[in-house]
């Protein structure tokens, strides 16, 4: 007589999602690194610093993965350096295939302007494919009051596509508890957020929100694009 399959990922995702759902992220992030040790890692566009400050609490030494797009603006880079040099943390740069030089050889300059989701493909989801491959599960910023496409995503799932666990430890948080912890924490915000940018991607696809605009108004503004490609 034979036991019991043991559970699958996507079992444990399952279950996990139904456990986890109202745990603050700090205890989501901690029990993820029990279960897969270094076979956890974060993906940051340095512009959800409260989840990487979380991380460093939670799973000291985890991998961050930063997605080096060759469009970021000054200030994320340096906000990436400068998680990298003060928190227990160890930041994993993925590059794309292709220079921004290289791929306007081949498609032609100012492609994010005419063909924004063959950049984001080439820039951002190319390059994770890449970075999640030697990974079980990975943690990523997003909220559920960030998008309309949002707003069912559990804080533990399962990543279809990747055949990962996938984890949202801060889903249920507003924006007034983010910005309660990093208040409470005194934790480094990347200065953009100083001048009006409320949610933080490539530069020349990117702009600052005017009060009473939704958060990610600023995101592709003016073009029929509302997500890159990472989470869909």
């Amino acid at each position: 007589m034979t036991g019991a399959a043991p559970p699958t990922l996507r079992d444990l995702a399952r279950d996990a999602g139904a456990t986890w759902e109202g745990a603050h992220p700090l205890d989501v992030l901690r029990w993820a690194h029990d279960v897969f040790g270094p076979g956890l890692v974060v993906a940051s566009s340095m512009g959800d610093e409260v989840l990487v400050h979380l991380a460093g609490r939670a799973a000291p030494g985890v991998d961050v993965l930063f997605l080096d797009t060759g469009y970021h603006f000054p200030e994320t880079i340096g906000t990436r350096d400068a998680y990298a040099a003060t928190t227990p943390i160890t930041v994993r740069t993925v590059l794309p295939r292709q220079t921004v030089a290289e791929q306007d050889a081949e498609h032609g300059p100012r492609l994010h302007e005419r063909r924004p989701d063959l950049c984001c493909a080439l820039r951002k989801v190319e390059p994770l494919e890449r970075g999640l491959s030697p990974y079980s599960a990975w943690a990523t910023g997003m909220r559920r009051e960030d998008a309309p496409t949002r707003t069912d995503i559990p804080v533990v799932g399962w990543d279809e596509r990747r055949a990962k666990v996938k984890l949202n430890p801060l889903a249920a948080w507003t924006q007034a508890d983010v910005d309660a912890y990093a208040e409470e924490h005194g934790i480094l915000l990347n200065p953009l957020r100083q001048i009006g940018y409320t949610s933080i991607g490539c530069a020349p696809c990117t702009r600052p929100v005017a009060p009473g605009e939704d958060a990610r108004a600023g995101r592709w503004s003016g073009q029929d694009k509302t997500e890159c490609g990472l989470h869909l």
